[in-house]
């Protein structure tokens, strides 16, 4: 049987010994403009710092019209990326953009998640970092269910950020000479 894929290209940046180069390759957080985005940029930065690999990340976009070309450039694009940026910036990870378009029609959750995994292997990644709670047909179980599917790349689940209830600020004490910001009338 033969498949059509394309070739991976890993980076080698760096040596593991003299005149060997080490393969890298990028570890991809999935954004789909979420809350779970956080926690998925999260796992992504400590695994691509553990392998001493560059980040991909793959905005998740709405359709796009017939006559536009995908730009992970583009302002919707970099709107989605820039939840990540300050968490990139800080753990200093280089990263590479890219974009995923929603197909327009109702081609099924496994055909949606196909087309992302064929995004993440274009660009040569080894392990897709998806949120277990993604987008109808992007979440982390119908990801990994298409990558068994076609044989890889590895899929990582990033558990979605735990909602905590805001906490009920204590009622100040008022005290005889009206310390709560108004003046006492005597």
């Amino acid at each position: 049987m033969k498949t059509h894929r394309p070739p991976l290209a890993p980076t080698t940046e760096g040596a593991a010994t003299p005149g060997c180069p080490r393969l890298r390759f990028p570890v991809a957080a999935v954004l789909a403009d979420r809350l779970d985005d956080t926690a998925v940029v999260d796992v992504a930065v400590g695994l691509s710092a553990a392998r001493g690999a560059p980040l991909l990340l793959i905005a998740v976009m709405p359709p796009l019209s017939p006559r536009m070309a995908p730009r992970p450039d583009g302002a919707a694009a970099r709107a989605v990326l820039g939840r990540a940026l300050p968490r990139l910036a800080r753990a200093g990870i280089a990263y590479q953009p890219a974009v995923y378009h929603r197909p327009a029609g109702r081609n099924g959750r496994l055909a949606e998640a196909k087309g992302l995994l064929e995004v993440g292997i274009t660009h040569g990644c080894s392990l897709l970092v998806v949120s277990r709670s993604g987008p109808a047909g992007l979440d982390a179980c119908t990801v990994m269910q298409a990558a068994a599917i076609r044989g890889g790349p590895f899929v990582h689940a990033a558990s979605p950020v735990p909602w905590v209830p805001l906490a009920a600020r204590p009622a100040l004490p008022r005290d005889a000479a009206g310390s709560s910001g108004r003046g006492s009338r005597g």
